[in-house]
């Protein structure tokens, strides 16, 4: 049985969600169903998120996160429930065969333990033939880039942050 594809962004560098966030215009540019849900992120100010209902239908995005950071030294309980129930709607959201179905900041996620990667690795025997399913996210685990198809690395040159330009809306978040 022909399975969908998985496409990994991971590293340093920039680029990671916006790659991911690109292929979704794309394929609602041609008419096609785009789910994103989010790991560890709740902040509803991201452009990606306030553009959802001058996309929809075709694109929705759901997030699972508090709206502060994660101190990844001490993730608190509710990272480890949120992370689980934004696991478990990826599974009901592939039963949807979208075309797309971006999990953002996964690989970290999974990184960090707050989502299981062999649990990740069972959803992702799961791809419907039409779907492909995009990870991003930092510090991919190694059986995570195994098992895509396409994995692309981000290597950080230079940012702007060096010099204390902050993060500016509309490009940076």
């Amino acid at each position: 049985m022909v399975k969908g594809l998985v496409y990994l962004y991971t590293g340093e560098g920039e680029g990671k969600t916006t790659n991911a966030f690109g292929l979704a215009l794309r394929a609602v540019g041609h008419g096609y169903s785009v789910i994103i849900i989010q790991f560890m992120k709740g902040r509803k100010y991201i452009g990606e998120y306030k553009i959802k209902d001058r996309l929809a239908p075709e694109y929705e995005i759901y997030q699972f996160g508090r709206e502060d950071f994660i101190d990844f030294k001490n993730p608190m309980p509710l990272d480890y429930e949120l992370a689980e129930k934004g696991l478990e709607f990826a599974k009901k959201a592939l039963k949807r065969k979208p075309r797309l179905l971006i999990l953002d900041e996964i690989n970290l996620a999974a990184h960090f333990g707050i989502v299981k990667t062999e649990d990740l690795l069972k959803l992702l025997d799961d791809i419907p033939e039409e779907t492909t399913v995009v990870l991003t996210g930092r510090r991919a685990p190694r059986k995570l880039i195994e098992r895509a198809d396409l994995v692309t690395e981000m290597r950080l040159i230079k940012h702007p942050f060096e010099k204390n330009v902050p993060a500016r809306e509309g490009l940076e978040y």
